[in-house]
């Protein structure tokens, strides 16, 4: 066998081997295609650890960044000290990187992160109804400066601020000249560069995504230093079967390849990471679906989806490739009291702890689907914290970018999403405004 799984470093552990059909029998991948896919991804990945993009050296160069930490400190520290509440304006990656971040967040606040990247004018008047002004922050973000959602948002958000919006703003946006930074440079709000060669689905360990997480509590320093140790051990691997990015990409494409496996389901069984699992999405879709290629990534929660959709995954369709992210949760938690009911059937649960009933959940799930057939990658942490955390995040990157050299597909850009924003813009421009009466 091939294989080089589990690959383990301090972070977390990566397996592969309940994808491989040595291990589940006839749907998993064949030694010799996988093989063959992995001899694709050595070329990827020298190609990657020789990087002359623009690109993929912004991206790869963040992690080893201190630079920018301590301004971007200051600034969250100002906003800490003058807001109970804080908004983050932006859609897609303006959003997901900084609500995965924030979802670790030891504390609710104050002060509390309000990630608004949908507009429906209900949901979006009410959070307005439910803040004080004065004490409201707001962060906008858009790469292009030229988002219509956060440009609309940011828009009403600066009428409803009282005094002067230079002190309640700060804009993040790419150098040059665009809506938002023209706005935010007419207001005098403070502004902050979005790396114009970093995608905003990348982002997430740039001012982005760091700026809101500083804001909720975590240390940046530690996010990037796991993403560091992720990055060095994928780089400095052998060959490719001992990546473990690659590994994983090279399953998820041969799968597709092989058995027609087009779903892809991401399921972490740790509600802080819930937010990860739709970064994820966004990630692995919008880097992947070009030209007919790609596949379906499916965010879901353990143990919620236990509930909803394991009896599709166990016996539906055997189109998806499964991963489980699960933590050590043994001994963790309240304990489910003892004696506390004289009824036989819930003996199992008397005397342990919620941890223990959790740890035996995502046991179960793994094993019930490698015994089926299905094929499972497991990535195993002992601990959630910052650090492991960016490790996540940069592997998540790797493992896309790699996919994408396999598919023969630019990672980066979103071509085919261009087509709706100019289209609503025109929707938009060719209306006349209401008064919001019918």
């Amino acid at each position: 066998m091939v294989s080089d799984s589990p690959f383990r470093h301090d972070i977390f552990r990566h397996d592969i081997s309940d994808c491989l059909a040595a291990n589940i029998g006839a749907g998993g991948l064949s030694d010799g295609a996988y093989e063959g896919v992995l001899a694709e991804a050595e070329a990827v990945l020298e190609g990657l650890r020789n990087h002359q993009d623009q690109e993929l050296a912004a991206l790869f160069g963040l992690p080893a960044r201190e630079d920018d930490l301590a301004a971007l400190e200051t600034v969250a520290n100002r906003y800490r000290e003058r807001f109970d509440d804080v908004v983050v304006l932006g859609a897609g990656g303006s959003s997901l990187g900084g609500q995965t971040l924030v979802a670790l967040a030891p504390a609710v606040g104050p002060p509390r992160l309000h990630f608004m990247d949908n507009i429906d004018p209900g949901h979006f008047e009410a959070l307005l109804k439910r803040l004080d002004p004065a004490r409201t922050g707001y962060l906008a973000i858009s790469k292009s400066g030229t988002t219509a959602e956060t440009l609309a948002q940011t828009l009403i958000c600066m009428a409803a601020a009282p005094g002067a919006v230079a002190d309640r703003f700060t804009a993040i946006v790419e150098p040059g000249t665009s809506p938002l930074r023209r706005l935010a440079e007419h207001h005098g709000m403070a502004l902050l560069d979005h790396d114009p060669h970093i995608s905003g689905r990348f982002s997430v360990l740039s001012v982005t995504g760091l700026l809101p997480g500083l804001i909720a509590g975590l240390e940046g320093r530690a996010l990037r230093a796991g993403a560091r140790v992720v990055l060095e051990a994928a780089f400095a691997a052998p060959r490719a079967a001992a990546c473990a990015p690659a590994a994983a990409a090279a399953v998820a494409v041969g799968l597709q390849r092989e058995q027609g496996v087009g779903t892809t389901v991401l399921m972490p069984y740790a509600e802080a990471l819930g937010p990860f699992a739709k970064w994820f999405r966004q990630l692995w879709a919008e880097s992947l679906g070009k030209a007919g290629h790609g596949t379906t990534p499916a965010a879901a929660m353990g143990v919620t989806d236990q509930h909803s959709q394991l009896q599709l995954y166990l016996d539906g369709p055997r189109d998806k490739l499964f991963t489980l992210i699960t933590v050590a949760r043994d001994g963790a938690g309240p304990v489910i009291p003892e004696g506390s009911s004289d009824d036989p059937e819930l003996a199992y649960l008397e005397g342990h702890r919620l941890g223990d009933l959790m740890a035996a959940e995502q046991r179960a799930t793994a094993d019930s689907l490698a015994s089926g057939g299905l094929p499972l990658r497991r990535i195993e942490l002992d601990g959630l914290d910052e650090r492991a955390l960016g490790g996540l995040l940069m592997h998540f990157m790797l493992e896309t970018i790699i996919a994408a050299g396999l598919m023969g597909v630019d990672p980066f850009g979103q071509p085919a999403v261009e087509q709706g924003k100019q289209r609503a813009r025109d929707y938009l421009a060719a209306s006349k405004p209401t008064d919001g009466k019918t």
